[in-house]
Order: structure tokens, then C-alpha cells, then sequence
């Protein structure tokens, strides 16, 4: 038999991490007796969303089943989906229904000349995403905040493996790390749900889910996001906590690219050490040697 569609069989993980998640009284139902799943049953969910158990079941196995869009809605209304896991479980369920192109390009991702000179005139740490989380380029304020990516063998450029690092994060001693664990992680699946065989994917997954417990739990929940905000604690050496409002802006391109910058709230406390750490960056010696977490 062949094996499963890629994107059924990142279906089917999908289905189940979230059928996984709720429980019988969350949907109106009751417990009952002894229970062997923590969550729903696949009856259940079946149930609840008009489907047979045997059709449903094939679904989370990531056999030949082509669900249609009204089953898709049934599906996400069952299972309580919020916007953006809606659109995931859409994006994987009508890749799924389409043959797998023979040859798919997976080149290196291109930082425009246009934009490495945007980020030079920028007062602000900002640094560009590849869509698996590489660090392509980055601002001399970034490198201040950051660290010298220089420092570093580019394949090991990666915001996830960075942040997985516990020689760089100081044992994750950052009161966020978790949150941007998932974040980052979250942006991945979505990254995943666009290619599930991109060998870069692929590489990264491979690797932390040998290296870290941690990852593996996190990634095992098959959290999805599309995250274009968010809030970073970095800790400076000398400075103390700077809490900085992140932003992500597309480069042209579908996936593609991505330009994170940070910035403070204006007149805050956090805005006057990211000035003195500018101000460290531009008189030479101390910068932020340590990754924060």
C-alpha cells in the first residue's frame, strides 16, 4: 500500500491533538463510565459532527478521504476551533485533495537588496524570517540586543534551535520562555502546512524532537499560529529585563520572508535602556554577547 498523502497524514495528526484537547462536558456530553482517552472519543467527535465513525476514523489515519467543505466546517465547529486553526485545518484538507506536484522548489530563500538596506536605516532591533524560522539578516541594533549571529554556523541560525539551546538561554531562566516556545513553534506548523516535505522543515523537527523533551511535548499539541505580534522579555547583561513589542511584516512572496522588528513603548522605561544599549552598540565594547531567551 502506499504510503499516506503528506498533508492527510499532517491532517489526521492535527484532528487528533485537538480532538485530544476537549473533554465530554465541553461539548455537552457526559463522561460516563471509565474512560481510556482523556479526551473526546472518535464516536464522539463523529457524532457531534454528522460524520460516521468509520469516515472520520479514516480521516485521522491520513487514508484516501477527500472531505468536502461542509465537512471541514462541521469538523471545525465540533471541534471548537478558533479563526486561525480553522484556516489551518482548510489549508491542510484541500492540499490533501490535490496530487503532490513531482517536483517542488525548494531553493534559498531571498532577502530583497531593498530590504537588507531598510534594516541599516532602522533605529530599532529588526531582523528578517525565513518562513522555517532561519535568521537571514539582521540590523547592527539586533546584533546589539541578540548577539553576533557571526558567531554561530549558519545552518544553527534558527530561531527555534537558538531558543532550544540551553547554553544560549542561560537554562531558560527567561519568565517567557515557554510562551515563545509555542509562538515560534506554532509558526513552524503553519510553515509546515504550506510544504509538510520541505527538507529544512524537515532537518529542524528531526533534530529537536531527538534532542528535547521539551520540544517534543510542545510540538505534539499541534498548536498553529500566525503570529504577527507579540510581546519578547530579553535579558541584557548590565541593563536588566527589556520587554519589547514585536511585529512581523511579509515580504513579497507566498509563503515568504518575514521582517520582525521590536520597539518600546515610547518614553518607558524599556524604551530608555534600549536607547543605552544603542548608545553601547555605537561606542564599541559591551554589547549583548548572551542570547535571551
Amino acid at each position: 500500500m502506499s504510503s499516506p498523502h503528506p498533508y492527510a497524514r499532517e491532517l489526521g495528526a492535527f484532528l487528533r491533538a485537538r480532538r485530544g484537547r476537549l473533554r465530554p462536558r465541553d461539548v455537552g456530553l457526559e463522561p460516563g463510565g471509565r474512560r481510556k482517552v482523556t479526551g473526546l472519543r472518535r464516536e464522539e467527535l463523529a457524532l457531534l459532527a454528522g460524520l460516521s465513525t468509520d469516515y472520520y476514523q479514516r480521516m485521522e489515519q491520513g487514508r484516501e478521504v477527500r472531505p468536502s467543505d461542509d465537512v471541514l466546517d462541521a469538523l471545525a465547529g465540533a471541534l471548537a476551533l478558533d479563526d486561525t486553526e480553522r484556516r489551518h485545518l482548510f489549508t491542510l484538507a484541500r492540499a490533501a485533495r490535490r496530487p503532490m506536484p513531482t517536483r517542488v522548489d525548494h531553493g534559498p530563500e531571498r532577502v530583497p537588496d531593498s530590504t537588507r538596506r531598510l534594516l541599516r536605516v532602522m533605529d530599532t532591533p529588526a531582523v528578517v524570517l525565513g518562513r522555517h524560522l532561519d535568521l537571514l539578516d539582521w540590523n547592527p541594533m539586533a546584533q546589539a540586543l541578540l548577539g553576533d549571529p557571526a558567531d554561530h554556523p549558519p545552518g544553527r541560525l534558527n530561531m527555534l534551535l537558538l531558543l532550544f539551546d540551553d547554553a544560549l538561554t542561560g537554562g531558560r531562566s527567561c519568565p517567557d520562555w515557554e510562551r515563545q516556545a509555542l509562538e515560534y513553534i506554532g509558526m513552524l506548523r503553519a510553515a509546515v502546512a504550506d510544504d509538510p516535505t520541505h527538507p529544512r522543515a524537515t532537518a529542524i523537527v528531526g533534530e529537536l524532537s531527538i534532542r528535547s523533551a521539551e520540544f517534543r511535548r510542545l510540538w505534539a499539541r499541534h498548536d498553529v499560529r500566525a503570529s504577527v505580534s507579540g510581546t519578547k522579555t530579553f535579558r541584557v547583561p548590565g541593563l536588566g529585563d527589556i520587554v519589547l513589542d514585536w511585529d512581523t511584516y511579509p515580504l513579497p512572496g507566498s509563503p515568504g520572508p518575514v521582517v520582525l522588528v521590536f520597539t518600546a513603548e515610547p518614553g518607558s522605561p524599556d524604551a530608555d535602556r534600549l536607547r543605552l544599549l544603542a548608545s553601547w552598540r555605537a561606542t564599541g565594547p559591551a554589547s549583548a554577547d548572551d542570547h535571551r531567551a
